[in-house]
């Protein structure tokens, strides 16, 4: 018998929420054995939702797309997970992403949703009331929901991995069972606060500092933190929790991170960021902490050890960003396969055309390469473990660029139709391009990875 990801508990929220989705998929998500299952179902009302129909069954592997099914879908929760999330997002998400990217807001109950399913506590252990899922199924989440739009997906991110993983992984017992056990998932949004007004790439260079406290009880935070994902939900005051990167010592690395929770003396919005390019969906705040008391258990790791909380979290989080490069390009290409087949030129299907066919087909190939490596990668990486800094940045670093590049071919393809925000385009086009800077620009994964190369030495031979 296979574990699945909802829980029996959870039984009735299922029943909530399903009755939404296709009748198909819903009278197959629990059957008694599920040593297959359809990936991708059909739906006549939308085809941008479609593949072509095949199975995925993990003891078959005869032929290359058995294999490639197998590789994104290793497992049947894995199968079942993508399943589950291509449904909810065809019925829930896609239907608001243009009005809330058009808007500048986030849809909070969509998010409350999201939490009913088991997905906004997805690698927190069942034991600690989580779905207890890995970083395949990160990837998973992430690549699906960003099909219909990423900067939902990115405050989903800013949540599920920034903060809830991240104390997860580092946190002690206590802390878990607070946030995860006590607290309701749904109940509150959580995000980081790493980047400040005059330090991004160079990070340890932060000027936020956190102090021990005159009663020795605990410590008192004083600085600012800018671009926070979640940072506000209201635009009037800070979002719920945050885990905050602050120095602690004279020394670069003496770096600690603590939790922060809203309303705490001190702790208030700056400022709401608005008018920004792309991920408008999804809300982005400066924060200000003016002499924050925090007491000792709010102090998660050891003091000083922050740095390592950090580059373990980095991890998963470049790998996340990267699998939502891979949903905006497959979205794209559905696009333009769609457009090429209804518009006609010179008394022809556009696809027909030489030039057409390049920017698709170059498209597809990406990305293929792309959900290729960031599946390799998340198929093997362990969510407590540090040093797989390498192909972390690699695989951003490729699928941020390929999702804008196959992104601006869309536009092009479409032409004056791609330029508009009713053909959703030019939309992932403008989010796609927050993947080069967000989680580490790519500058700063070259930096990376040519230290790491030249320590390698001869590995790669």
């Amino acid at each position: 018998t296979t574990t699945t990801l909802i829980s029996i508990e959870r039984t009735r929220t299922m029943n909530r929420v399903l009755p939404q989705l296709p009748r198909k998929f819903s009278r197959r998500f629990f059957p008694n054995h599920l040593s297959s299952l359809s990936l991708y179902y059909h739906n006549p009302n939308d085809s941008r939702f479609l593949s072509t129909s095949s199975t995925y069954d993990s003891t078959d592997s005869t032929d290359s797309t058995s294999y490639l099914h197998s590789h994104f879908n290793p497992t049947t929760e894995h199968a079942q997970l993508r399943t589950l999330l291509r449904s909810f997002t065809q019925s829930q998400i896609e239907p608001q992403a243009h009005y809330h990217n058009r808007n500048e807001s986030f849809n909070r109950d969509l998010f409350t949703s999201l939490a009913e399913l088991g997905i906004t506590t997805l690698t927190v252990p069942m034991e600690n009331n989580g779905s207890g899922m890995d970083a395949t199924a990160a990837a998973i989440v992430h690549e699906e929901m960003s099909y219909s739009d990423p900067g939902f997906c990115l405050s989903y991110l800013a949540h599920s991995i920034l903060f809830v993983n991240n104390l997860v992984v580092n946190g002690n017992d206590e802390q878990r069972k607070k946030w995860f056990v006590e607290k309701e998932a749904g109940t509150y949004i959580g995000g980081m606060g790493m980047s400040e007004p005059n330090a991004g790439t160079d990070v340890l260079g932060m000027s936020t500092k956190a102090v021990v406290s005159d009663d020795g009880r605990g410590f008192v935070l004083h600085g600012r933190k800018m671009w926070i994902t979640n940072g506000t939900i209201d635009g009037e005051t800070t979002g719920d929790v945050f885990l905050v990167y602050a120095k602690t010592g004279p020394n670069r690395k003496d770096i600690s991170q603590f939790i922060v929770e809203k309303n705490r003396e001190g702790f208030v919005l700056g400022q709401q960021i608005k008018d920004k390019l792309g991920m408008r969906s999804s809300t982005t705040a400066e924060l200000v902490f003016d002499h924050v008391y925090l007491p000792k258990e709010n102090l998660v790791g050891e003091v000083h050890h922050g740095a390592l909380c950090m580059m373990r979290n980095l991890e998963i989080e470049r790998v996340a960003l990267a699998a939502m490069a891979i949903g905006i390009a497959r979205r794209c290409i559905d696009e333009m396969v769609t457009y090429s087949q209804q518009r006609t030129a010179f008394g022809k299907e556009i696809h027909n055309f030489g030039q057409i066919q390049k920017a698709i087909t170059e498209s597809y190939a990406e990305y293929m390469a792309g959900k290729t490596y960031v599946y390799a990668i998340a198929n093997g990486l362990d969510l407590t473990s540090s040093g797989n800094g390498l192909d972390a940045d690699g695989v951003k670093l490729y699928a941020a660029k390929m999702a804008k590049d196959v992104a601006d071919r869309a536009i092009q393809v479409m032409g004056g139709y791609g330029y508009v925000g009713e053909y959703n385009v030019e939309r992932l086009w403008r989010d796609a391009k927050l993947l080069e800077i967000g989680g580490g620009t790519n500058e700063s994964h070259h930096k990376n990875m040519m230290r790491d190369l030249v320590r390698m030495g001869d590995v790669l031979a």
